[in-house]
């Protein structure tokens, strides 16, 4: 067996020493050389040996003066977006990326964001269900408009900072609202809206009267008719009088629009006397 290994590598070795063997394997390691070696050279060339270049800050410039400076520094330049901003002149550059003092490869495109010339026009949100400043003016500051109070109104009958009345541009525009209206981004909506208000009235004298003017001065007072309590002696409530009320009547007294009065009332007209 020892004998068979042997003669083995005896003509294994004869082989590999042949003169074409070496040469073809000479050859194919040089190959294989050349194309590394081309290989980490492009790579090389390709990379700049890792280096790289800060990114001046363009934000403040216009497009035109900003593009010629990126391209002096071997930068390409692109618009990515545009954006109306009240103030600022068309073509000056808000944001760019990548972002300024960065390091990058030269040859690197910078993006811009720039302002335009004409606003965005913007669909109002509708009312209904938003009768509430509050939650309406932050809908229309999310779309980038302003909303100011530029009025109030007493209206006992609406909640504080209920919307009245929408305006834009000297215009009341709330109706208009509901059937879909666009505004300028940017613009201002003016509002006029309810406030939180008490209002008093006098307390009515309703002792000695029929009960049916009682119910009447008390409801032009723009109060409410509370409970209405009968004494023994009553027997028909739309015939009665009445003889006392709660709260009692003071000529310097005032109560809030909407509270009650209950009347007390009798068969027979009483005697006035003070309550």
């Amino acid at each position: 067996m020892w004998e068979k290994i042997r003669r083995i590598g005896v003509e294994l070795y004869a082989y590999l020493t042949a003169p074409f063997v070496v040469r073809n394997y000479l050859g194919m390691l040089a190959l294989a050389g050349s194309i590394l070696v081309l290989t980490f050279w492009w790579l090389t060339c390709y990379t700049n040996h890792g280096e790289s270049v800060q990114v001046p800050s363009y934000v403040g410039m216009g497009i035109q003066e900003a593009a010629r400076k990126a391209r002096s520094r071997n930068f390409n330049v692109a618009i990515s977006d545009s954006i109306y901003m009240p103030g600022k002149a068309p073509g000056e550059i808000i944001m760019q990326d990548p972002k300024a003092q960065s390091r990058v490869k030269e040859g690197r495109t910078v993006y811009f964001i720039i302002t335009k010339n004409n606003p965005d026009i913007i669909r109002l949100p509708e009312l209904a269900g938003s009768d509430d400043y509050e939650l309406y003016s932050r809908k229309l500051s999310r779309l980038g408009l302003k909303p100011r109070i530029v009025s109030r109104v007493a209206d006992p009958k609406l909640e504080p900072n209920t919307i009245v009345q929408v305006i834009y541009r000297n215009d009341t525009i709330t109706r208009k609202i509901r059937r879909g209206f666009s505004v300028e981004m940017g613009g201002t909506i003016d509002f006029v809206v309810s406030e939180a208000v008490t209002l008093t009235v006098g307390i009515p004298d309703c002792v000695g009267q029929a009960i049916d003017a009682a119910k009447f001065l008390i409801q032009a007072s723009d109060l409410s008719v509370g409970a209405i309590i009968p004494d023994g002696t009553v027997v028909d409530i739309e015939t009665a009088f009445v003889y006392r009320q709660s709260p009692k009547y003071d000529p310097n007294g005032t109560m809030r629009k909407g509270e009650m009065i209950d009347l007390y009332i009798t068969q027979d007209k009483p005697v006035i006397n003070n309550q």
